[in-house]
């Protein structure tokens, strides 16, 4: 009988994994995944794969799972994906492929992100080749930023035959992935840099502390360097914040900073010379992945953490099952409140976050409803750290020092439709870049539809 709940999956005890930066979630071994996938009911027409941005043709992989075809498995995701260890491990499953699981209306959606997470990992531990290409066309194609949609641009290009280099400002390959998200949700030297050197069997090339617009710039990728096409997947890194009275205070951080050095920088590593201040007690301004990163990040330094947000607990935007390990691991959540001053010592040091207390009015643009503040409502949270995550913003180095690239008024670079055209011929974008921070998946899918694009653009000029 086919049974409507999944498969559960095997975690660390939140109390052991609040002091150690491990992976929270061990995932499914064979026994179980072979389970799992026996819950799918194959459907003609599958609504997962219309859920899924990078269109990984989901039955098929899950059928190889079920009868117990794992190296055949692989080679249908990668038929899609570049990266499945990372989108098994953070890709918002609910709300896409998952979401749209018939099983899901009369009991629990099949596991298809842990599925996913299992072949890949499967792959790995088992030296799976996967890098099949076409032969070298003779044309080549620079990348600009090595976040996951230059990365899945990069892949879908080198298997077509292009010969692709991309370039990274920083010394680390993974843009976001090895900067932004912890290492206890998606581990760096186990995950990541496999997936890296899968796309480097590819034929794809990594050049690294090459800054566009200052090292070289994009005229010279064109005209020295001879490349065909270029696309720009160069996230958006820069931080925004509050405009709030204490900003500039000791003790205050963007979640970009403090995640990168404890993540690029090894801060959490006794051994490493990168260490970060925490304090005792951290205010965390934000309810998206990014802040409940930081905050899960903090309690791990040692550090009481309170989630400041201006809206209910329904209307947090970070993925559930995150926000389910953050109140296992003792997270302080500060809901409806509204900061509206960093308080200081006589130090510039932090000691205290001031909020207005919030309401819930009628929805905004965004579908979600209006936080209000309730008049002298005004309270302290206790705190020697603020770490705010309210979103970031392209770097405007690119766009300034590239002409004829056009932008919008918040600075993403503009593209004609899904297929990442700029306003400059031979140039295309996606990702952060063009739409503000998002998530991994939707980079990838960006990558992936510019790379097709591209394709058309070298064959007709």
């Amino acid at each position: 009988m086919l049974s409507l709940n999944r498969i559960p999956v095997r975690e660390q005890n939140p109390d052991l994994r609040k002091h150690n930066f491990e992976e929270v979630c061990f995932g499914y071994n064979e026994e179980e995944a072979v389970k799992e996938a026996a819950r799918c009911l194959n459907c003609k027409k599958p609504m997962c794969v219309s859920g899924c941005p990078v269109s990984i043709d989901i039955p098929r992989f899950i059928k190889h799972v079920k009868n117990s075809e794992f190296e055949k498995a692989a080679q249908v995701i990668a038929e899609s994906s570049s990266l499945p260890g990372v989108c098994g491990r953070v890709c918002p499953q609910e709300s896409q492929c998952e979401g749209k699981c018939i099983l899901g209306k009369k009991g629990e959606a099949v596991a298809i992100g842990k599925l996913e997470r299992f072949v890949a990992d499967w792959s790995r531990e088992h030296n799976i080749d996967l890098s099949k290409k076409s032969p070298f066309n003779g044309k080549t194609v620079a990348v600009i930023g090595s976040g996951p949609s230059g990365l899945s641009c990069a892949g879908d290009l080198a298997k077509m035959g292009y010969g692709v280099t991309v370039y990274e400002d920083l010394h680390e390959i993974g843009g976001v992935l090895v900067y932004g998200i912890p290492e206890f949700r998606l581990p760096k030297e186990k995950v990541v840099k496999p997936e890296i050197d899968n796309l480097k069997k590819l034929g794809v090339k990594i050049e690294t502390n090459i800054i566009i617009g200052k090292t070289i710039t994009v005229d010279d990728l064109f005209d020295k360097e001879g490349f065909s096409a270029i696309f720009i997947g160069s996230g958006a890194g820069s931080p925004r914040f509050m405009n709030i009275t204490g900003e500039n205070l000791n003790g205050v951080f963007s979640a970009n900073e403090f995640l990168t050095r404890v993540n690029l920088m090894k801060a959490y590593k006794k051994e490493y010379d990168t260490p970060v201040h925490v304090g005792k007690k951290v205010a965390v301004i934000g309810g998206g992945n990014v802040a409940i990163d930081a905050a899960r990040t903090a309690i791990r330094l040692g550090s009481e953490a309170f989630l400041v947000y201006r809206r209910s607990k329904d209307e947090l935007p970070a993925r559930a099952e995150e926000v389910h390990h953050a109140e296992e691991e003792g997270l302080n959540f500060r809901l409806l409140s509204n900061p509206i001053e960093i308080i200081s010592d006589d130090k510039f040091w932090v000691k205290g976050l001031k909020c207005l207390k919030m309401e819930l009015g009628e929805p905004d643009e965004s579908g979600r409803r209006r936080p209000v503040p309730i008049k002298d409502s005004e309270f302290i949270i206790d705190v020697d750290s603020v770490i705010i995550s309210i979103g970031t913003s392209p770097n405007p180095l690119i766009t300034s020092s590239t002409k004829g690239l056009e932008k919008n008024s918040k600075g993403c670079i503009v593209t004609d439709g899904e297929d990442g055209r700029t306003s400059r011929k031979g140039i295309f974008a996606g990702g952060d870049a063009v739409t503000g921070a998002a998530t991994v998946i939707l980079a990838m899918s960006a990558g992936r539809k510019a790379a097709k694009a591209i394709d058309e653009y070298i064959q007709n000029n």
